[in-house]
């Protein structure tokens, strides 16, 4: 049994993956985020978002426009990563 829960990649999986939830955080960015404008939405200077709850708002949005049907603990996942990776909110 230990063997099998090793095997979902909820405890050796990669860094961008949860280590409580098992969302790979980083698969989803990159499949509905930054597929179609990369990261330089999250780099230039006059970006719009300027706290961590505007953060997962936006994400929310994407994901309601964009019917990309993540769960609310998958736009959560992706919103933390891209604090930690981009906006630095969280620090």
């Amino acid at each position: 049994m230990v063997g099998a829960a090793l095997g979902t990649g909820v405890l050796l999986g990669p860094l961008s993956t949860s280590a409580t939830t098992g969302i790979e955080a980083d698969a989803l960015l990159q499949e509905n985020c930054t597929s179609c404008h990369g990261s330089e939405m999250y780099t230039r200077p006059e970006r719009k978002i300027q706290s961590l709850s505007s953060l997962q708002t936006q994400v929310e949005t994407c994901n309601t426009n964009l019917g990309t049907g993540l769960f609310p603990e998958e736009v959560e996942a992706i919103a933390n990563l891209l604090d930690e990776e981009y906006y630095k909110f969280g620090q």
